[in-house]
């Protein structure tokens, strides 16, 4: 009987191997760069419903039409020059925060004494949404705010009042604190507390306190703070701080309490 040869060796199994992972690369690089745009579209429609939300206009039922739709026609974005606190005249849509956080012409260092947030680094521009009515005058204004809880980063939208100081809502969107602790800066229930109260005193320096055991009746700078996650509270009070004050926000919102959205 002839003998019959084998072809199963070593090196034909490498090659095999080799062209199977060869294959299964080129069907993973193809489906990443298919599904790129869509990711992208979905990461901006979250945006968007975390924007309506802060501002009042999002209902559950919403579809994503919809929430397209009505930010497109109720919210407008405008960019910032935080250092003056002018509008920018550029398309909002041009402007990459996480590119600008990565040049120095384009961003600040921070000092250490001047970073309650931790934070590091500002971009020179911020991204901020003017809410309009129905008739297209504007009745309220989203800031963006984040800074370093216990575990994370924690990003929020604020919503202000025209005058530049009385909170109408916030939404804490992305945060990695700890559940059912400082995870509770998503409860709605503590974030409705925030809504009336006032982000800067009489002279335009921040002034919202997180209070440890729970804000007086009727104080309209306190917010109870989060029992059981006092560093969490912290870094909700340090976001502020930092946001509200020179070099946040500061000089934009001085310039909205002298007239600047009548003028822009």
């Amino acid at each position: 009987m002839a003998e019959v040869k084998s072809f199963d060796t070593p090196g034909r199994t490498l090659l095999a191997v080799l062209v199977l992972c060869l294959v299964c690369s080129v069907i993973v690089a193809g489906s990443a760069v298919g599904l790129k745009s869509r990711q992208q579209e979905q990461k901006l429609l979250d945006k968007q419903r975390n924007i309506l939300q802060v501002a009042g206009l999002m209902t559950p039922q919403m579809k994503d039409d919809e929430v397209k739709a009505i930010f497109d026609t109720r919210i407008t974005a405008r960019l910032v020059d935080l250092k003056t606190g002018e509008f920018i005249n550029k398309d909002p849509a041009q402007f990459n925060q996480a590119l600008a956080l990565k040049d120095p012409n384009l961003s600040i260092s921070l000092p250490t004494d001047r970073d309650p947030a931790g934070i590091k680094r500002r971009s020179n521009i911020a991204e901020i949404y003017l809410v309009r009515d129905e008739q297209q005058r504007t009745q309220e204004l989203v800031l963006p705010v984040y800074g370093n809880g216990l575990w994370s980063v924690m990003y929020a939208f604020v919503a202000l009042d025209t005058d530049g100081r009385t909170v109408k809502g916030i939404t804490y969107y992305d945060q990695g604190e700890t559940p059912g602790l400082g995870g509770e800066i998503e409860n709605p229930n503590w974030q409705q507390q925030w809504v009336g109260k006032k982000l800067l005193d009489e002279n335009g320096k921040p002034a919202l306190k997180i209070v440890k055991g729970g804000a007086r009746p009727g104080d309209e700078y306190g917010v109870d703070g989060l029992s059981g996650a006092t560093l969490t509270s912290n870094g909700v009070q340090h976001s502020f701080d930092f946001w509200m004050g020179e070099l946040g926000f500061g000089p934009f919102l001085k310039r909205l309490r002298e007239g600047a959205l009548n003028n822009g």
